[in-house]
């Protein structure tokens, strides 16, 4: 036999007393509505990381066994070190490109 449910049930007030609640909350003047500007100041930042500039794009690449090695054993952070060190050689051949020409 099962258990009878311990959670109290609700019970919704009818609309007559839904009004009466609403009236009596309004003529509150401790509990006033709050105003478009309170509830945009209450709303604030979004939560999670902040959408980046440029968002990176997710590719299958493959690298040999001691370049990740490399890079895993410098900790943390280590797909973002690649990165760097491949926009440091983008910006050196752009750099000896201009010089060329």
């Amino acid at each position: 036999m099962s258990k009878p449910s311990k959670r109290p049930s609700v019970v919704m007030p009818t609309v007559a007393e839904d009004r009466a609640i609403t009236a009596a909350a309004k003529a509150d003047p401790d509990a006033q509505p709050l105003t478009p500007s309170q509830l945009k100041a209450m709303i604030g930042p979004l939560r999670g990381r902040p959408p980046l500039e440029s968002k990176k794009k997710l590719v299958s690449i493959r690298y040999s066994p001691e370049v990740l090695a490399y890079f895993k054993a410098t900790g943390e952070g280590w797909q973002s070190r690649m990165d760097g060190v491949l926009k440091e050689y983008i910006t050196q051949r752009s750099h000896q490109a201009s010089n060329d020409a």
